[in-house]
């Protein structure tokens, strides 16, 4: 992953892509950030959590922007959304994930709400970066009730 990004950041100063150079850089420095909090450098597994972390932090913002009329910044951050998705593993459908919570469900023998934190773990640990865990939290109270 790290290897990836230091050849696409190559290629993004090489082309003089500079939004995309942008976005590029804040990934590694958001990864160096992890690295430094971790005291270790953070194994592929955790990098799409940071990722993830991003990009809500992105779509925060962009729903401000947008709300407050500044289409520029809206524009920059969708495009800095668009790049960090290139380094996530694709996406599981709503479909998908919504039939992986109710057997990860099963699975941990959740039977009420109190147990949702148990298959919230359990998701995480086997699906990070692949499915939306604010909507799963929904999705898992839900079927719990």
């Amino acid at each position: 992953m790290r290897d990836r990004l230091k050849a696409e950041t190559n290629a993004a100063l090489k082309a003089q892509n500079k939004p995309r150079l942008s976005a590029l850089r804040l990934i590694s420095a958001a990864l160096q950030q992890a690295d430094i909090a971790a005291r270790k450098p953070v194994p592929d597994t955790e990098i799409p959590a940071v990722l993830q972390r991003m990009i809500k932090q992105r779509r925060e913002s962009l729903a401000a922007y947008q709300q407050a009329g500044r289409k520029q910044q809206a524009d920059q951050e969708a495009a800095e959304i668009a790049v960090i998705e290139e380094f996530l593993p694709k996406q599981m459908s709503e479909a998908e994930a919504r039939e992986v919570v109710a057997a990860t469900i099963k699975e941990v023998g959740a039977g009420s709400p109190k147990e949702m934190g148990k298959v919230m773990a359990a998701l995480k640990a086997r699906y990070a970066g692949r499915m939306d865990f604010a909507k799963a939290s929904g999705w898992v109270k839900d079927l719990l009730h």
